[in-house]
């Protein structure tokens, strides 16, 4: 699984790296961006869901692997 941060939609509410900082963080002006590539490690699947499901802008998607 891996997540992507459209920059495009994506506002700066910071739900995703307060959600799941294991998968997002803040880049200079507070906008999310994923980290690690987007690879979402085993068990974090959940994290990387709520995080889609809390982002106001819908700026997260998920590509789920095979």
């Amino acid at each position: 699984m891996r997540v992507r941060v459209d920059e495009s939609r994506c506002q700066g509410h910071g739900r995703c790296y307060a959600t799941a900082p294991e998968l997002f963080e803040p880049d200079d002006i507070g906008n999310g961006h994923e980290r690690d590539d987007g690879a979402v490690p085993a068990g974090l699947e959940d994290k990387a869901r709520l995080a889609v499901a809390n982002c106001p802008e819908s700026a997260i998607d998920i590509e789920e692997n095979g």
